[in-house]
């Protein structure tokens, strides 16, 4: 009920008016039973702008920080998610890849239409980065095509580290189921999945035409504040092979 007046009443309208979209192949999506569609990932606003403009309840997996805030502020972020069609999903513990492959599996069985990303993150610097074999892994074991998903300027809308979105035109193209029956029975076939994983991504390089980078958008993510850091430590004078000047003295 939330999510129907979140989508036709509250958000979805003005969404519809500052941000006008274009959305082509929705066609290729089946009206009922379980499926994954599998995007790439600019910015938080794909997870609003996909399910808008899609007939069936999207759900995606969410971290579970979203949902354990205090407060009253914390409350109506959980009910806002939750209303979303976003399913908590703890990601800080010894089980959490499992967990989150586990409620994924189940929503799929159930006939969920579930949205994924596969690179895990968003990008960092509007590339396309290597994908995580999760998404394999559910469509083997619940036995459901893979539909891909390309978005375009989102990023434009939301760029990282912005607290205001941008009004602009987006487009979603949704393209042709991917089907991986061929592999039935195989799941837990680590070179098998990574197979599945790379096609993937290969066919959301194709329709998105982003530079595909062999490498996990999360370590680049960790190096780049890694980087980020030494460097703010240099100009402060602590980082390492600085020399640290007290005023009045020179440096020997």
């Amino acid at each position: 009920m939330f999510y129907a007046v979140m989508k036709y009443v509250l958000i979805g309208p003005l969404l519809r008016l500052l941000f006008p979209t274009k959305i082509s192949g929705t066609a290729h999506i089946p009206e009922t039973g379980g499926a994954i569609l599998v995007s790439n990932h600019l910015a938080v606003a794909d997870s609003f702008f996909l399910p808008l403009h899609i007939k069936r309840r999207v759900t995606f997996l969410a971290k579970s920080e979203y949902f354990t805030e205090k407060g009253l502020k914390g409350w109506f972020k959980k009910q806002f998610f939750l209303g979303m069609g976003q399913v908590p999903v703890d990601r800080t513990g010894a089980n959490a890849a499992q967990d989150a492959l586990d409620t994924g599996i189940r929503l799929l069985r159930d006939g969920e239409l579930l949205g994924i990303y596969p690179e895990g993150t968003r990008s960092p610097d509007g590339r396309l980065y290597k994908g995580k074999t999760g998404v394999a892994r559910m469509a083997l074991e619940a036995g459901v095509v893979v539909i891909p998903v390309a978005m375009f300027n989102t990023g434009r809308i939301n760029p990282i580290g912005s607290k205001m979105w941008r009004p602009s035109k987006v487009r979603i193209e949704i393209g042709r189921p991917l089907d991986f029956s061929r592999y039935e029975g195989m799941a837990g076939d680590r070179f098998v999945e990574r197979s599945m994983t790379d096609e993937i991504m290969y066919r959301l390089m194709e329709m998105t035409g982003q530079e595909y980078v062999d490498v996990y958008a999360a370590k680049v993510k960790a190096d780049l504040e890694a980087r980020a850091k030494a460097e703010a430590e240099v100009v402060e004078g602590r980082g390492p092979g600085t020399i640290t000047r007290l005023p009045g003295t020179r440096a020997s």
